[in-house]
């Protein structure tokens, strides 16, 4: 009995969602996966339909050997993957073949024939109302700031997969599947600069093009300016022209300005109909706004939603390094070291605190030392109190046994790294909120039993063994300075 090809794809998701387990990995499988639709199955070879190019390379880039799996165990060692790419508002099935042998990775081809023509959009063009005649082209400012480009944009975890959809969509504007692309996060995480490093890099490749840079606080008070001067006709065509329109914190127009939200609706409408690339940036996933239109909503989750996250702690240490080579500034590495494991909230207050130092030093005329460092962080902070983290508490344990850190992520069974690793295990079960598996996670990639061992191990130790409970004190002193 031949299977049918929407059953093999849901056992394939099924063992993909099984293998993406955790809470971000959700987000993957909602991103790269639930979209891919299955096409047909002819014999060992299964068609899935993917919304771009794009797509599908960073699906053969990231994901390839976990699809290679999960086609392999459903259809067996020689089954082959082919992709269906849909290209804009016409169908272009360009067959990209991946063939899965029983070890290696996937050998990729593209197969030339079959390949229907695109078709060709031949809707009637209605004249523009609004036009004014022998204006050829609208000139605007853009309103992008020079310095926020993706060259200065530092790529980490935390951001990864919204870099990636930015390059594409500069790249290919409004002719991706990531129109709107949709950017969110908390406060002071880059979604600013990214927006506009985008906008910057479509005006380097597309110089023809309309970009324009707005923030929904601008927009909503052109929009009443263009009601009181009744001109709101003229303020939408405007619009309607750009090539890619950003508008920056849209989370503003909530529970507000019916009638600004009524007006973006049809120039996103007109925009992204013709073809035309929008960027958006939110403090909230579109699910999670409250006080915007539904329709609006909608229209928000048509395309990718990209969360920024806050940093960790090399990437932390990889956006102070990137500051300071940019204003042509040095410092010790233990000082970029300490600012970014103390100052952990977001990019915003991690470059303040930089600033600070900075300018403290050169006011006071004082040298860059890790004693200034420590005193400016504790003013810095003083207000709210400090997260500790798994990787703080890794840095703090490891230098006061003057160890690596590598050192306590390896599998070395010496004596000395063994309890600096359960010492570290120990203090983030006690000052952390993460799971004995997180934990064992960071800790050489130990499963909970093991981290469950090195607590109860330390802590009886320590009512009998004088020189480590002189450790674990001298350790807790270090965590409060």
């Amino acid at each position: 009995m031949e299977k049918d090809y929407v059953k093999v794809w849901d056992e394939c998701l099924a063992f993909i969602k099984d293998n993406l387990a955790g809470k971000e990995n959700e987000r993957v499988f909602d991103t790269w996966f639930r979209p891919i639709v299955p096409v047909r199955l002819e014999g060992c070879t299964l068609t899935i339909q993917v919304p771009s190019q794009f797509f599908y390379e960073w699906l053969e880039q990231n994901y390839v050997r976990l699809l290679k799996d999960a086609i392999r165990l459903t259809l067996g060692s020689q089954a082959c993957l082919q992709y269906s790419i849909v290209m804009d508002t016409s169908i272009s099935d360009l067959p990209l073949t991946t063939k899965v042998p029983s070890s290696g990775h996937p050998a990729v081809s593209n197969r030339l024939t079959d390949v229907p023509l695109a078709v060709q959009n031949q809707q009637h063009q209605l004249m523009n109302p609004f036009a004014i005649p022998g204006i050829q082209k609208v000139r605007v400012n853009s309103q992008l700031s020079s310095s926020y480009t993706l060259t200065n944009y530092v790529e980490g975890e935390c951001n990864r997969l919204a870099r990636a959809a930015g390059y594409a969509v500069a790249e290919n504007p409004g002719k991706t599947s990531f129109n709107p692309l949709m950017l969110y996060g908390g406060v002071g995480l880059g979604k600013t600069h990214l927006a506009n490093a985008i906008g910057l890099r479509v005006k380097e490749i597309h110089p023809e093009k309309l970009v324009l840079f707005v923030t929904s606080e601008q927009f909503m008070q052109q929009f009443a300016d263009a009601g009181r001067d009744k001109t709101t006709s003229d303020f939408i065509h405007f619009y309607e022209q750009m090539d890619v329109l950003i508008i920056d914190d849209i989370q503003f127009w909530a529970n507000k300005a019916p009638k600004t939200q009524e007006a973006f609706f049809h120039i996103f409408n007109t925009l992204h109909q013709a073809g035309k690339q929008l960027i958006i940036t939110s403090d909230k996933a579109p699910s999670e706004m409250q006080g915007l239109e539904t329709r609006l909503i909608s229209r928000l989750k048509w395309g990718l939603s990209a969360e920024l996250l806050p940093p960790d702690v090399e990437t932390r240490m990889r956006i102070l390094r990137q500051k300071l080579a940019n204003d042509g500034m040095e410092m010790p590495d233990e000082v970029i070291e300490y600012i970014a494991y103390n100052i952990n909230t977001n990019i915003r207050e991690l470059e303040g605190a930089l600033i600070s130092l900075m300018a403290q030093s050169s006011l006071n005329h004082k040298d860059i030392t890790i004693d200034l460092a420590r005193e400016m962080v504790d003013k810095f902070v003083k207000s709210t109190s400090r997260e500790v983290t798994i990787e703080y508490i890794q840095k703090v344990v490891c230098d006061y046994f003057n160890i690596s850190v590598d050192n306590i992520q390896s599998r070395t069974r010496k004596r000395e790294i063994v309890q600096a690793r359960q010492l570290t295990m120990y203090f983030a079960k006690k000052m952390t909120k993460s799971s004995l598996a997180i934990i064992g996670l960071q800790c050489g990639n130990k499963d909970h039993a093991t981290v469950l061992h090195a607590c109860k191990t330390i802590a009886n130790l320590a009512e009998t063994d004088r020189q480590l409970r002189g450790w674990i004190d001298d350790l807790e002193k270090r965590f409060k300075e």
